[in-house]
């Protein structure tokens, strides 16, 4: 398999779907709601999400008959095709639907290249509010707006990314006693956060304001993001050297029955000093 040529495909994919937010930034739009997750932001879809599902579906599908790649997108139902195929594309066309609805900049687009064996071995984020663009391929490093990607930790703080108030997350006792311990382990002595973003967003932001994290517990209730929500962040952050775990830092399995992450949780880390 091309992964490079994969690769642009989908960013040409992405900066299509990218486009098509931008267009509508300004408007108010429709909210609909979906079955999803218990959370409300998993429930939520607009006109915007399925646009930008057609667009990058008019990229994608072609490569799914030439080399023979199942798929899985957030906005349409499953058809078990990636069980079966070497390879699926693993697609959330626009991350942070509320966030777009609050029109507050946490969106983003989320493609994947995804093997039978749940190893993400292409991501692609863009950032329509920032025109950043974010990819990496296994094995073949991880970049920024096309250059070779290199972290610089800046602050002198801890950063704790979430989609919610920390105050209002279950287990907020547990969380702040962990981001205290990471800030006096690095001789740091504030802890910060930065919410409201959707998931993959916040990945990328962790990676853009470290020392930084997010994590979610293991939970009964199905959400905690899906498979497209942590897909195409993890194989930028595993080509950074960074963990992109569930929350007991094994591996994650994106090829799994359930696209739900609620059973296992998650832990994104960017804590190396500086």
């Amino acid at each position: 398999m091309d992964l490079n040529h994969l690769k642009d495909i989908a960013i040409k994919a992405a900066l299509a779907a990218g486009k098509i937010i931008q267009a509508h930034l300004n408007e108010d739009v429709e909210v609909l709601t979906k079955d999803g997750g218990s959370s409300y932001s998993s429930q939520v879809v607009t006109k915007v999400d399925k646009a930008c599902e057609t667009a990058i579906l008019s990229h994608l599908l072609p490569t799914c008959a030439e080399f023979d790649i199942a798929l899985l997108s957030e906005e349409t139902e499953d058809d078990g095709g990636r069980f079966e195929k070497d390879y699926f594309w693993c697609i959330d066309p626009m991350d942070g639907t509320l966030a777009f609805i609050k029109k507050y900049p946490g969106f983003s687009v989320s493609i994947a290249l995804v093997a039978k064996d749940g190893t993400p071995c292409i991501g692609v984020v863009f950032d329509p509010s920032t025109d950043t663009l974010y990819y990496g391929i296994k094995g073949g490093g991880a970049f920024r707006n096309g250059q070779s990607w290199k972290i610089n930790q800046s602050n002198n703080h801890v950063t704790y990314l979430t989609d919610r108030k920390l105050k209002d997350t279950p287990h907020v006792n547990e969380i702040t006693q962990l981001l205290n311990k990471n800030a006096e382990r690095l001789n740091l002595k504030t802890v910060k956060e930065i919410d409201g973003a959707g998931t993959v967003l916040n990945a990328m932001l962790i990676l853009e304001n470290g020392p930084a994290c997010m994590l979610k517990y293991p939970k009964k209730e199905k959400g905690g993001g899906s498979i497209w929500d942590y897909a195409a962040t993890t194989c930028i952050f595993h080509e950074l050297g960074m963990p992109a775990t569930d929350f007991n830092g094994e591996s994650i399995n994106f090829n799994k029955k359930n696209t739900f992450m609620n059973e296992v949780g998650i832990f994104y880390g960017n804590l190396v000093e500086r």
